[in-house]
């Protein structure tokens, strides 16, 4: 007898992710529920919880809970062509993958920013549409797959780019509670399920099949619940005002809304509904940048509420059939395309700064400017694969090169049919089908792109303090983490300054912890670039023993003066030749500047075997350059 799971409805607190999952559970057309949050929060618990709740399958089973793991495969996820059918029987048969195995219940996917982006679209696509077609080895097949899709992650541990968060439906963010009463409630709870796990399951059942029943009811009144155009307003006032991109907010939001009046009994979509729909859809989609804080703020939420009410107190009743030369037909009235209404000049937009409105003010220290907008940096060769956008690598993804007889590497078709034609007259076959044995099986080999590990030196030391200098240093980097947050990368930064080189952030993916820890940067003293080299070779060779097929490259930015300590420029060249040694493309930006250069960045980096570039050439074009030159 299988062990019960901890009861959906003993959870203490989470009670807006318990609302994301159960409105998806009434309407799983929404598109699936995106968990952010710490570690220990009870994510998993709560999903796991979730499905024991779901109505039976269509075919009377009970609703399946199915975990994808990260490294899953797409023949594993939509599945493929049944390998063993064929062989044994000629015939072409479709083997069905996770999703099928997920329908009619919950999808959970753990730390689904690790997922493979293009896994990522394929699970989206499914949940928005309910059902899976698969065209590929010659079979065509489509199934339904209605299921609910959750998808967890630490954002510690790297964002979903901001086109992937706006196809789930809706987003939470979780974190434990700094109440004590409530921790200790948890803590309570937790040990009681665990010294008795079926009388505490049994405590709450009752709980549980009221949940249940509700939502089952909600499910079947969902078709039935109206949705008013004075709420299709607001929802379109709300995603207006927000400047969300494209049209599937609004979709997402008028789903949850009527899904959240079915949950509530109600026969009508109200204000209420709307505005519990929105805190649930719009906070993950308002951010475009990767360094975008998230969140919705309640006060804008309100505001925004009350303008929609405005407006549609001041909107007339749509005309069915509206003139097009009458009122709202024709020209636009004058001013209203940025002329003067007056002179129907066109007036000049007055320059904003991005982080606020009002005129434009000084740039702050860290704040990318234009010239330093990079295109692509790659490490040379072919690596093995970490999941990215960036150098050249052998991976499961990517376009096909050759066939191979390694196991695991999906089927290479026509190396399969290849291998097998040579043995067809010894195999007795004269016409008909093909004689196919297990041996004759090829995989393929295919290229795609990787991600790496950028590490970052930063010289922080007093003769990098001058402000402007700073600025566009900081600038710089700033927008060489944008690049690596867009190819999946991860980022590490050193920092060198006073008597030491301090790894300020570890290897990870969430670049935009880098970007608040450069902003804090602090600057003066010495520079003691040996051990800033030394550092940052100790970070790669440790990175090599957790992530061995992520290659890594360092980016060093300083004026060369190294300071500190006996001899401090000998020993800089002798750390940099140790961190060469590791096989570490490196490329030194160089931040000297004045009317005397005395040429120290362009040593370290011929001690580094790799390029310099001076601060003010940083382009896209030099970038790439340099980097792919770097041995």
């Amino acid at each position: 007898m299988r062990e019960p799971g901890f009861p959906f409805s003993a959870i203490v607190g989470q009670d807006q992710l318990r609302l994301a999952l159960v409105l998806c559970a009434v309407h799983p057309g929404i598109g699936g529920v995106l968990v952010r949050g710490e570690k220990g929060t009870a994510k998993s618990t709560v999903v796991r919880a979730l499905a024991a709740l779901l109505p039976p399958t269509s075919g009377g089973t009970r609703a399946r809970l199915v975990e994808l793991p990260v490294g899953a495969t797409e023949d594993r996820v939509v599945g493929s062509l049944d390998l063993e059918k064929v062989l044994r029987d000629g015939e072409r048969a479709f083997q069905p993958g996770l999703l099928a195995a997920a329908h009619d219940g919950v999808l959970y996917v753990d730390e689904v920013n690790l997922l493979h982006d293009h896994l990522v679209d394929v699970l989206l696509d499914a949940a928005a549409m309910g059902r899976v077609h698969v065209e590929r080895d010659g079979v065509s097949h489509s199934h339904p797959a209605r299921f609910v899709l959750v998808g967890t992650m630490n954002p510690e541990e790297g964002e979903l780019r901001p086109q992937l968060l706006d196809r789930f439906g809706l987003a939470v963010d979780v974190a434990a509670s700094r109440d004590v009463d409530v921790r200790m409630q948890v803590v309570r709870r937790r040990l009681d399920f665990e010294a008795d796990p079926a009388g505490f399951a049994a405590r709450h059942a009752d709980a549980d099949a009221a949940t249940a029943a509700r939502i089952a009811a909600a499910r079947a009144a969902l078709p039935g619940v109206a949705l008013p155009d004075r709420e299709l307003r607001r929802i379109a006032a709300l995603c207006a005002s927000f400047d969300v991109d494209g049209m599937r907010a609004d979709l997402v939001l008028a789903r949850t809304a009527t899904a959240h009046a079915a949950w509530r009994g109600a026969a009508e979509v109200g204000e209420e509904d709307v505005r519990v729909a929105a805190e649930l859809t719009l906070p993950h989609r308002r951010r475009r940048d990767p360094f975008d804080e998230p969140g919705l703020d309640p006060q804008q939420l309100d505001d925004a509420m009350r303008d929609a009410d405005e407006q549609a107190r001041q909107q007339p009743e749509p005309d069915p059939d509206p003139d097009p030369d009458g009122p709202g037909g024709g020209a636009p009235p004058p001013g209203s395309d940025g002329t003067d209404a007056a002179t129907g000049e066109r007036a000049e937009p007055e320059a904003t700064d991005p982080s606020g409105p009002g005129p434009a003010k000084e740039r702050p220290v860290g704040s990318p400017s234009a010239q330093f907008r990079t295109r692509l940096l790659t490490v040379p060769g072919v690596g093995e694969g970490a999941p990215g956008r960036r150098s050249r690598s052998r991976s499961p993804q990517g376009r096909t090169v050759r066939a191979t007889t390694e196991p695991g590497r999906g089927l290479h078709l026509v190396g399969t049919l290849f291998a097998a034609a040579e043995h067809q007259v010894a195999r007795g076959r004269r016409d008909g089908r093909m004689v196919l044995a297990p041996g004759d099986i090829r995989g393929a080999v295919k290229e795609g792109r990787e991600g790496n590990l950028i590490v970052f030196v930063v010289d922080a030391s007093g003769s990098m303090a001058a402000r402007d200098r700073l600025s566009a240093v900081t600038g710089a980097v700033v927008s060489l983490l944008r690049d690596a947050y867009q190819r999946r990368d991860k980022v590490a930064v050193i920092t060198v300054r006073g008597a030491s080189a301090d790894l300020v952030l570890p290897p990870t993916s969430s670049v935009d912890v880098a970007v608040r820890r450069l902003r804090s940067l602090r600057t003066g003293g010495k520079s003691p670039l040996a051990q800033g080299f030394l550092k940052a070779r100790e970070v790669v060779l440790r990175e090599r023993v957790r992530d061995p097929q992520r290659r890594a490259m360092v980016v060093t930015l300083t004026d060369g003066r190294a300071t500190g300590g006996t001899d401090p420029v000998h020993r800089a060249r002798v750390a940099a030749g140790l961190l060469a040694d590791a096989s570490v493309a490196s490329v030194v930006v160089d931040c000297e500047s004045g009317m005397v250069r005395l040429g120290l960045a362009a040593d370290l980096a011929r001690a580094l075997r790799g390029a310099c570039i001076r601060l003010a050439e940083l382009s896209a074009e030099q970038v790439a350059g340099v980097v792919r030159a770097a041995a």
